[in-house]
């Protein structure tokens, strides 16, 4: 057979596919310091081709990895110098706009905050968000499921998805671009490829349902004196709101006092002394009642003992200051390169499990660092944790274990919104039952019966 890269190109044109030579000259993630090893990037426009180059790979047995931001933390778009890379860099088309649908029809590689601004621009919402906004494309935040700052209220990538166009490993085109909020006729196919990592077919184009924009955002920072405040505070305001809570962030002090040192001002909204600390969103449809109804909550909250101090955003501006504070993970790179965790489980079984994990790894290697914050509004926590020696990918297999085990017996999850990939398929099995993984392997089987698409993550292939 000739080259992968000859036979592409005239699939895709000269500069539709990459060599492998100028593949290495590409970060393998934007996290990331190392390279993409692979024996070529194919850069489809538009879902035929996509097709035309998976058809080619299958009748050749070539193995494909599909990208798109780059935004991954669990090595689910990592290949191999034998790999072909699959990248829809080229697919950043917004379709069509419906706004008496309110839906929108996109190609897969269209960076979130495109959309957002598009939405914007025609008084419509999207409501997912997360920090790579700017880099993270739609067909990857579909692959992985994702969820970011606002899943308490509008659920995640998933809840957002009303049609898919996705392309076989063997090249054939399923093509599912419902636009109808209800459609109840047979198996819901897209399901199939939402949180499949890639695994089971290449998401190409997407229907997604837009909202109505919100009118007003009381944005609000909170200093909390302990974790049974933070979690009727929660509720406190969730039930005042009505359930327009938008986002309910929680950060451990450590983290806090990071980031707040860090910041453009020198310093956050309120001071470091408290032991927890809330970002409070809420979105309306009238900026003075809203805003009133807000401040009133935060008052009796604080007459209630639930928080100790509190700073609300002025401004629009004020507001994406506080979100800087929360997404500013990049602090805690400065000792060297942390492991990032991304766990789901019961709020209640918070304290008890954060307590327990730093006991665990101070006890194992004195002075690591855990820094803690997530969306507590939807049981997603992150973890960011250093060793001493600024090494913790040396010591990875050992925090892994002290991270993960303990959820099994909690029912919590080894994964809350960035998938498996590599990194996370050795603890697959204690947040999934035997039979679960094996209805899996049976889909991954059925759909790509030669294991071609993304091998080897989630888990092996038969």
């Amino acid at each position: 057979m000739m080259s992968p890269l000859i036979e592409l190109r005239a699939l895709l044109g000269q500069t539709g596919v990459l060599s492998a030579q100028e593949a290495s000259e590409r970060a393998a993630g934007i996290w990331r310091t190392d390279t993409i090893q692979a024996a070529c990037i194919a850069r489809p426009r538009t879902t035929q081709q996509v097709s035309q180059v998976l058809e080619f790979c299958h009748a050749h047995n070539l193995k494909v990895v599909t990208h798109g931001g780059l935004t991954g933390l669990v090595h689910g778009a990592d290949s191999t110098k034998s790999d072909v890379v699959l990248s829809l860099e080229l697919m950043r088309e917004i379709e069509e706009i419906n706004a008496v649908q309110r839906t929108v029809v996109v190609q897969a590689g269209v960076p979130l905050q495109n959309l957002q601004d598009a939405a914007d621009a025609e008084d419509l919402f999207f409501p997912l968000d997360l920090g790579g906004r700017g880099t993270a494309t739609l067909g990857g935040n579909a692959a992985t499921n994702a969820g970011g700052n606002r899943v308490i209220r509008y659920g995640m990538m998933r809840d957002m998805i009303l049609g898919i166009e996705a392309v076989l490993a063997d090249g054939t085109i399923v093509s599912s671009m419902n636009h109808l909020i209800k459609n109840n006729s047979g198996y819901d196919l897209k399901q199939l490829f939402i949180g499949s990592e890639g695994t089971l077919g290449v998401i190409t184009r997407l229907v997604l349902r837009l909202r109505e924009k919100p009118l007003s955002r009381t944005t609000a920072f909170v200093g909390v004196e302990n974790f049974n405040s933070v979690v009727e505070l929660l509720k406190h305001m969730d039930g005042g709101l009505g359930g327009s809570l938008s986002a309910f962030e929680v950060m451990w002090r450590d983290f806090y006092e990071l980031v707040a040192k860090g910041s453009k001002r020198g310093g956050g909204p309120i001071g470091t002394h408290h032991q927890f600390y809330a970002l409070v969103e809420n979105q309306g449809a009238n900026p003075k009642l809203d805003t009133e109804n807000f401040q009133a909550l935060l008052e009796s909250a604080l007459e209630m003992g639930l928080i100790e101090d509190a700073a609300i955003a002025r401004s629009e501006r004020e507001s994406l200051e506080f979100w800087s504070l929360r997404d500013d993970v990049e602090r805690t790179f400065q000792w060297g390169e942390p492991i990032i965790f991304d766990v789901s489980l019961p709020v209640d079984k918070m304290e008890s499990y954060t307590t327990a994990l730093q006991e665990n790894l101070e006890t194992l290697m004195r002075g690591t660092k855990v820094w803690i914050f997530g969306h507590l509004g939807d049981g997603n926590l992150h973890l960011c944790i250093q060793t001493p020696d600024g090494e913790a990918v040396t010591h990875r297999k050992i925090i892994e274990r002290c991270v993960y085990e303990p959820l099994q017996p909690i029912g919590g999850s080894v994964s809350a919104e960035h998938g498996i990939g590599l990194e996370k398929k050795p603890y697959l099995h204690l947040c999934r039952s035997e039979a679960e993984i094996r209805l899996m392997r049976t889909l991954k089987a059925t759909l790509d019966p030669k294991g071609l698409l993304n091998p080897g993550k989630i888990f092996n292939h038969l």
